[in-house]
């Protein structure tokens, strides 16, 4: 069986199309900015900590927090997704010293991202503090999303078999019918 020049130029125009799309598919947030910015120097209390992304967030697994010198959240509430950023509300802080913007987010294709940024409180306030931070402080729902992990190959996987069949389809010989 012969395999005509109109089947090549699909096929190459498919794969080239997968090599592509591929690794457009796999790109995860990246970080725009930090508010307030990584490794500056506040003395009083923002009023709310915020780290910005290339792209919009799924809301259903942000987290942020905002963690002290002392061990101890220092942001109020949850955090949100507003635009490209999650945000989350940050009373009066309290000890001098570090503090540490804790992130985790799942990006547009699924996949968790999560870091750090600081920033240093250069004087006192007199805020309370919430519980002390966790130490595992992710979230497993996000790793377990469906298209993170394998799930997005399985999703290629799916769609080239799919591309396949109807390639085999399409180039059929019809049946004599005599």
């Amino acid at each position: 069986m012969a395999i005509s020049t109109k089947a090549l130029i699909v096929s190459a125009v498919a794969l080239l199309t997968l090599l592509v799309a591929a690794p457009m598919a796999s790109a995860h947030s990246q970080v725009t900015g930090y508010s307030p910015a990584d490794g500056s120097s506040l003395d009083a209390s923002p009023a709310t900590a915020s780290v910005s992304f290339n792209e919009v967030p799924q809301s259903q697994f942000a987290t942020l927090n905002v963690v002290g010198p002392d061990g101890n959240i220092w942001s109020k509430g949850d955090a949100r997704v507003e635009g490209q950023s999650v945000v989350v509300d940050v009373g009066e802080l309290g000890p001098i010293g570090e503090y540490t913007l804790a992130y985790r987010i799942t990006s547009a294709d699924g996949h968790p991202v999560s870091g750090t940024a600081t920033f240093t409180l250069t004087q006192e306030g007199s805020g309370t503090p919430g519980a002390p931070a966790d130490a595992s402080g992710s979230s497993e729902e996000s790793e377990n999303s469906f298209l993170g992990g394998y799930g997005q190959i399985a999703l290629i996987a799916v769609a080239v078999l799919a591309f396949a069949g109807a390639l085999a389809f399409a180039l059929r010989k019809p049946k004599n019918r005599k």
